[in-house]
This record gives structure tokens, sequence and C-alpha cells, in this order.
């Protein structure tokens, strides 16, 4: 007896080395790999979006599994890692041609604020506020060329993981199933709330930016705005942007217009951007939301917030999953541990309802194999 205590005792030691050398090997790896963190992150979201694909040539149409997940990851390539690089690629290139004339853009400004300040009568700016303007343009073009390089660096990440993915998809899936520390009925839940969120966000984002991009152009064509097609693109990807969203783009526009004594295109611009790109906003991203997952909008606007500075552009994807995965577990806690709890293991709202599917577990099945007791005869 004391030497199989004695032998558990090493096994419990053990197993908490492990644990710690598999967490500093890891903490060490996170470290160094920081830089292609997106890279990883855009594998594993074009991954929960593709994989169906990949389920469908091997088992449908028997494809082996390396032709198969070529042919997805060329997909992928194709039509939508270049097209999201060109755009990139645009931008970067349309703006590194812009010729800033400080003097020219304060001496508009001062004008502007000038007749604000005489109209309120008091001080609202002074011109060395002001001068911070021009710098701020240049440090933006700055950030966009180191952004775009370390976009194009993880492209290549993305492909080559997304790849092998693909490829041991069946062995991935057990594994990370295995490690997951619930019973068999919350991994089931945990799996489909994350390909929900993933879901949501990496096809609910491009298609609310693309209607947003499309209105925006036609509005900037309605009311005369220079390089219509390249601030309709701006306006499509500052969709992403929690709270201010699309004002960054077309409101700056519109002032910039009044600046220039344009009123009448100024505040038409001003009230199409109000009610025309805002209202297409809440419209669209109401019925994105219902048809792909119902999530909260508070978990998408501060999940953003925390997965940009984290992640970069990948972040508004996985920081609404991070803060969507804590609300998740904590609901779980309350459902399984909390006495009288009413919680269910769940944030999207469109599966609550839902009972999970175990598989190898059929309730049906196993009513019809239970034997059924005949009565026992009634006593006269």
């Amino acid at each position: 007896m004391i030497i199989q205590a004695d032998k558990e005792k090493k096994s419990v030691h053990y197993k908490y080395i492990l644990i710690g050398l598999l967490i500093l090997l890891g903490l060490i790896i996170f470290k160094y790999t920081r830089p292609y963190m997106s890279g990883f992150l855009g594998a594993a979201t074009l991954y929960v979006i593709v994989n169906g694909q990949q389920k469908f040539l091997t088992q449908k149409f028997h494809f082996k599994k390396s032709l198969s997940a070529l042919l997805i990851v060329l997909e992928v390539l194709f039509f939508i890692l270049l097209p999201l690089t060109g755009i990139a690629f645009l931008i970067i290139d349309t703006f590194s041609s812009i010729t800033i004339d400080p003097e020219a853009i304060l001496a508009r400004v001062n004008s502007f604020v000038d007749l604000l300040e005489e109209k309120l009568g008091f001080d609202i700016f002074t011109p060395e506020n002001l001068a911070v303007i021009p710098r701020a343009g240049t440090n933006i073009l700055q950030a966009l060329g180191s952004s775009i390089y370390a976009f194009v660096i993880n492209v290549i990440v993305i492909l080559f993981v997304l790849y092998y993915m693909l490829f041991s998809n069946i062995e991935f899936e057990k594994s990370i199933r295995e490690i997951l520390p619930f019973k068999e009925e919350n991994k089931q839940i945990v799996a489909e709330e994350t390909r929900l969120i993933i879901q949501a966000n990496a096809i609910g984002i491009p298609l609310l930016a693309i209607i947003q991009g499309f209105f925006a152009y036609m509005g900037y064509l309605l009311f005369g705005v220079e390089s219509a097609i390249l601030y309709a693109i701006l306006t499509a990807f500052s969709t992403i942007i929690p709270i201010v969203g699309t004002t960054i783009v077309w409101a700056p526009i519109a002032i910039g217009m009044l600046l220039n004594a344009d009123y009448v295109n100024g505040i038409g611009l001003l009230l199409y951007g109000f009610f025309i790109i805002g209202g297409v906003d809440n419209v669209a991203r109401f019925l994105l939301q219902k048809k792909l997952a119902d999530i909260h909008p508070l978990i998408t606007v501060f999940g953003v917030l925390i997965g940009l500075p984290m992640f970069g552009f990948w972040g508004v994807i996985f920081g609404p999953l991070l803060l969507s995965l804590f609300i998740l577990f904590f609901n779980m806690y309350r459902h399984e541990y909390v006495p009288g709890s009413k919680a269910e293991p769940r944030v999207t709202t469109r599966l609550k309802t839902r009972k999970v599917k175990i598989p190898g577990y059929e309730p049906s099945k196993l009513k019809n194999n239970i034997k059924k007791v005949p009565d026992a005869p009634d006593k006269k």
C-alpha cells in the first residue's frame, strides 16, 4: 500500500512538472512567434469556413487529402487573400501620391474655426493645436506601410498553416476535443458556439463592409467627391472600427467640403452619411446577426476593442470570440454548479433552445432497446 501511494504521488508530481514545462515552452514560443500570430489566427478562421469543403472532397469524391487541401488553399489565395492584398496596396499607393500642404490646410481650418468662434464668442482651437493635423496624416501613412508589410508576411503564414490544418483535419479536431476539460455535451456546445461566432464575424463583417462601401460610393458620386472609389474602399474597411465606424471617413470629407465653401454638397453628404450610410449599417448588421449568429452588440463592440490591439486585423474576429468564450464558460459554470441557476450554456441565442447531439448517443434508440416489463396480474 505504501509503495502504491508513493507511485501515485510521483505520478502526480510528474504530471505537474510536465504541465509546468508545457507552459514555460509555450510562453517562449508565443514570445518569438508573436509577429506571426495574425497568420495563425487567420488560418484558424479560414479553416472553420472551408473545412466543410475538405470533408466533402475527401469523403464524397475520394480526393487525396494533399490534393484537396492544395485546391482549397489555392481557392483561398485567389479569391480571398490576393484581393485583400491588392486593395491594401491600392490604398497605400493612393495615399503615398497625396501631397500634403500644411499651410493650405491650416488656412482653411483657421478660417472655418474663426467663423465658429465669432458665432460662439469663445476660442475653440489655436494654430499650434491644429498644426498636428499634417503630422497625423504622415504618421497614419507610416503605420499603414508597416501594417501592409506585416499583412503580406502573415499571408504566407496563413497558406502554410491552413494547408497542414486541412491535411490533418480529423486528427487536429480530435486533439482539440481531447484537451477540453468538459463533459461531452459541453464540448459539443463549445465547438458549435466557436464555429458560429467565427462564421458570424468572418462572413458578416465582409458582407457588411461591401454593403456600406457600395452605398458610400453612390453617395460620394452624388455629391461630387473626388477619388470616390478610394474613399468607398476606406469606408468599407472602417466598418471594423468600434463606435465611430464609417463616420471617420465620410464626416471629414463633408467637413472639408464645408471648409471649401461647398455648403450644398457638404451638408448633403453629412445628411446622407448620417441617415443612409448609418441607417444601412444598423439594418444590415441586425439582419446579418439574426441570420448568422445573434451575438449581443456589446460583445461585438468590446470584443473588437480588445482584439485589435492584441491581434491586429484578425482581432475583429478573435476579440469577440475571446469575450464570447469567457461569457460561455461563465454560463457553463452557473449552469453546472450554481443550484437553481437558469443560465443556459450558450452565448449566441440562435441555438439556445436546441438540444445538443452527442456523437454515439441517441436517446430514441436507447429507449427502444429497453425491454418492457409486463404488468403484474390484478389481484382479485
